[in-house]
């Protein structure tokens, strides 16, 4: 695996920390592209070459991992012009950490894989600091192949790897669990509301709850660390990446034929919260957009 030549592009709040594990752990040869130049060159500090296109990256490497703000990002980025599709040779394996539609993922891979290049969907959960400190959990869809191939690279970057199924089924689990965390989210949000309102006090409200059969990660960290204290920085995981991933969820409801309630409401709630101002905050802050009867 050492004597792969690795790229990454990609480096936001994810992708640097995913690529400067990946480039410090495994020994590979990385080369790296990204529009800002700002983590371009830490990443060069510590050994990283950096790639002047999409195009150049592609030529030079042998496993190419992204990670992108969504599928409007990993389409134009994969099948645009000057983009992955027309660049790369056969033989190339594309991982791609973003979080995108189920729909697109296929239709990515299967433009691929015409062309001889191998494909696999492995999208990330849990935190930035799980991202800085190599403990992410990680999806993936694709072949068994392909699923061995990249193992060894992805557990430096998280603790726990699963193969979800084929191409597109690591979308769908992670899409779920993002879904399943808005809905949480705002379930935390009610009760904060509700538990103030009727005179309990906030944190002994959460912290009773983290004892019984409503604690959760979303309550430990997104109610206890940001809502109980109505911290809600940018450049975190902001109200508009979150209405992004609900939109998925909602997409993929779609495809199969049924409502997803939960998710609706979410959405609600977040549309709400971004025609309030708070767009770039980090998403529980639909907590401060409530109403009253």
């Amino acid at each position: 695996m050492n004597k792969a030549m690795i790229g990454f592009a990609g480096l936001g709040v994810m992708g640097e920390p995913i690529c400067r594990n990946i480039l410090q752990k495994s020994g590979a040869d990385v080369r790296i592209f990204d529009l800002n130049p700002a983590p371009v060159a830490r990443l060069v500090d510590l050994g990283a070459v950096s790639e002047a296109s999409i195009a150049d990256l592609v030529a030079a490497v042998d496993i190419l991992f992204l990670s992108l703000p969504g599928g409007t990002q990993v389409e134009e980025v994969i099948l645009g012009e000057n983009g992955v599709l027309a660049s790369a040779r056969k033989g190339l394996t594309v991982v791609d950490m973003s979080t995108a539609p189920v729909g697109l993922t296929r239709e990515v891979a299967s433009a691929l894989n015409e062309k001889g290049i191998d494909f696999a969907d492995a999208p990330v959960a849990r935190t930035r600091q799980a991202a800085e400190d190599g403990t992410l959990s990680i999806m993936v869809g694709g072949s068994d192949a392909i699923f061995a191939l990249i193992r060894p690279l992805l557990a430096h970057a998280a603790t726990d790897i699963t193969h979800c199924g084929d191409v597109g089924c690591g979308q769908v689990v992670k899409i779920l669990n993002n879904m399943v965390l808005f809905e949480t989210v705002v379930a935390l949000s009610e009760a904060l509301i509700l538990g103030t309102e009727a005179g309990v006090d906030p944190d002994l409200l959460f912290d009773t709850m983290s004892k019984g059969s409503a604690d959760s990660f979303a309550l430990r960290n997104h109610g206890m660390k940001a809502m109980l204290k109505d911290s809600f920085p940018k450049g975190a995981f902001p109200t508009n990446y979150a209405l992004k991933d609900v939109s998925y969820a909602l997409d993929l409801a779609k495809f199969t034929g049924f409502r997803a309630h939960g998710a609706e409401l979410a959405q609600s709630r977040m549309e709400k919260a971004k025609a309030a101002g708070f767009g770039d905050e980090y998403f529980p802050v639909l907590t401060r957009v409530t109403d009253r009867v």
